[in-house]
């Protein structure tokens, strides 16, 4: 059974953000799927209460600084897992030694002024390519230097849309964006998010999604935010690692969903409205059975080699938290359909059939 759940994002909306915004940390990287734009929606499945908080698929760590900026983190065990090892390894970095991540950007961020896009090639070329693959061990994980780390940002920064790509051999190779005077230095951002992975329960993993399966338990708040099934084969990114997510992970995913809900976890996943994502969730009978229910909501394209082609999207809010478990009160009438009818933009029912 889908519920259609429609959460206007514009400030004008008739579902408002419920919470006024908090400053704090927010995330530090530009990342592809980040979730900032879906806050508003994602608060309304945040639990009123709960035990520790997990994240399997880390990213840009959008819902984890929003927790923490509203204090709802406080006195809880956290735990932040990415199988991304640039990801990781910067972060790590960033926590231990803010200052020197800093200098090391301000020395990117005025060559990046003077010369552009031929210093910011030179840096992914020469420099943060070559140094990365030297510091990578064994088990895949890669020793980030405080240079690496500032390296990765401006990359970040001042590259096409935020991308992280990696090519077959397993160099980055996102091109330059272009951006008239891309922001690369934000000193109290960084100290911010340095000092809110610095707090003593917070602990951040380099690893599979799976790892949540030994560490949640009852009561346990999950956020999952995989990489997204594609809709359709030109809109297939998954490659945030050189190692693709596709459909066998997808299927792991929601079994480990369905264990953790049975097990007594609070479970809020997003992903794409594809057809595999309907099976795997709106029309499972062992996810319903868990107590998960898929929602769709309004979202935005911000990645698309076509810049006419982004906007506008639905995605899926799959979750075992009721609106009135939530830490906010439920929905305004008509913005949740009947089962087997659609809510229209403008909230009101239509008849077409899901």
């Amino acid at each position: 059974m889908l519920i259609y759940c429609q959460i206007d994002l514009k400030i004008n909306s008739a579902i408002s953000d419920p919470q006024p915004a908090i400053r704090g940390a927010q995330p530090l990287l530009k990342w592809a799927g980040g979730k900032r734009q879906l806050l508003p929606a994602l608060r309304r499945f945040y639990p009123a209460r709960f035990h520790n908080y997990i994240e399997p698929f880390f990213g840009s760590g959008a819902v984890f600084f929003d927790l923490h900026s509203r204090g709802l983190l406080r006195g809880r065990d956290v735990v932040l897992i990415d199988s991304n090892a640039d990801l990781i390894g910067c972060y790590e970095t960033v926590r231990d030694n803010p200052e020197h991540v800093a200098r090391e950007l301000q020395q990117l961020a005025r060559a990046h002024a003077s010369e552009g896009a031929r210093h910011y090639y030179r840096v992914r070329d020469d420099r943060f390519n070559p140094v990365r693959n030297a510091q990578r061990r064994p088990d895949g994980r890669i020793a980030y230097t405080p240079e690496l780390a500032a390296m990765l940002i401006y990359l970040n920064r001042a590259g096409f849309n935020g991308l992280f790509r990696l090519n077959a051999r397993g160099a980055f190779n996102v091109p330059a964006g272009r951006y008239a005077r891309p922001a690369i230095v934000n000193r109290s951002k960084l100290n911010a998010v340095a000092e809110a992975l610095a707090l003593p329960r917070v602990k951040l993993l380099y690893g599979s999604f799976d790892l949540a399966r030994d560490v949640a338990g009852p009561g346990d708040f999950l956020y999952c935010d995989p990489p997204y099934a594609p809709l359709s084969q030109t809109a297939n990114f998954t490659s945030y690692t050189t190692a693709r997510f596709g459909s066998d992970d997808q299927v792991r995913l929601q079994q480990l969903v369905v264990t953790l809900a049975a097990k007594g976890c609070h479970m809020l996943v997003s992903n794409s409205t594809a057809g595999e994502i309907a099976s795997l969730y709106d029309t499972n009978a062992e996810a319903r059975a868990a107590g998960l229910r898929a929602m769709r909501v309004p979202a935005r394209r911000a990645i698309n080699s076509n810049a006419a082609k982004r906007g506008a999207v639905e995605e899926y809010l799959i979750t075992n938290i009721g609106l009135q478990d939530a830490r906010v009160g439920g929905l305004q009438d008509g913005n949740v359909a009947r089962p087997g009818r659609r809510a229209s933009r403008t909230g009101k029912r239509s008849n077409r059939s899901n």
